[in-house]
């Protein structure tokens, strides 16, 4: 009887400690899952400087549907300074997260692709016909493409080069000039409109080239410089506040013509 009464209360302990067990797994559970629901969101510093630059392309395409090509092309440059923001502030703020990076995507995709493609469209393209909104297009599916291949690398390519025209770059070769030919009231889209056939359309294809252009990201500005680079840049600050839809324009023409100018030299030294 004692034997009987000893294991019923063994039993019992058991059952009550399995219970415990139990019980703790189940507060462990609904703890972790109130950690995952409390971490959920989005981080708002480097989201906003994004919203800015889709705003900006936006913008911009309402401008050039309007006429307002000039007040076009500066929203995209102001895209452009808030794109190359975004990054850095997450990376200070320690904020990066795979959604800032998909929706900064999104972002350059509207500000950089489509902005630009229908800005060019509508200044000059638009009295090609057809031909003209295929060219648009040209550009708008390189851009695509620049970027889904850029996601893609990332981690992989070297950091000291980008493969193809980088968007924001081809943006603002087509920016400028647009801006740079609107401020002459002798000069009209449908007097250039071959030549910027051949820049839109080139823009596009050299975003989907393997031509590399120097990305700069292993320029270390924590260094100590020369005098003289303080002067050089003070200049170039002074030449884009005088005349900024030159001095732009000439200065992504020149990046533009440098890859493909390395591209041929590398190729000439492969030849002999």
């Amino acid at each position: 009887m004692e034997n009987s009464e000893k294991n019923n209360s063994d039993d019992q302990a058991e059952q009550h400690s399995e219970r415990q067990v139990e019980v703790k797994d189940e507060l462990t559970a609904e703890h972790s899952a109130a950690r995952k629901t409390k971490r959920r969101g989005i981080y708002l510093l480097p989201n906003l400087f994004t919203t800015g630059a889709l705003f900006s392309g936006f913008f911009a395409v309402i401008a050039a549907m309007n006429g307002r090509f000039e007040s076009a092309a500066l929203a995209i440059f102001i895209a452009m300074i808030l794109d190359g923001l975004d990054g850095r502030v997450a990376r200070m703020t320690n904020t990066q997260s795979d959604f800032g990076a998909e929706y900064d995507s999104l972002s350059d995709m509207v500000s950089f692709g489509v902005a630009p493609a229908l800005i060019m469209y509508t200044w000059s393209l638009n009295t090609m016909g057809k031909i003209g909104w295929l060219a648009s297009f040209i550009y708008v599916v390189g851009a695509a493409l620049r970027l889904a291949r850029f996601n893609t690398q990332v981690g992989h390519a070297d950091k000291r080069y980008f493969q193809g025209l980088a968007s924001p770059a081809a943006a603002g070769l087509l920016a400028g000039f647009v801006w740079l030919a609107a401020e002459n009231e002798n000069i009209n889209g449908e007097s250039l409109k071959y030549l910027v056939f051949v820049l839109t359309v080139g823009a596009g294809l050299l975003m989907v080239s393997n031509v590399k252009y120097r990305s700069f990201k292993d320029l270390d500005l924590k260094n100590k410089v020369p005098f003289v680079t303080i002067l050089i840049m003070v200049l170039v600050f002074i030449s884009i506040v005088y005349q900024p839809p030159l001095i732009l324009f000439t200065i992504f023409a020149l990046y533009s013509f440098s890859g493909l100018l390395g591209y041929l030299i590398r190729k000439i030294k492969k030849v002999r």
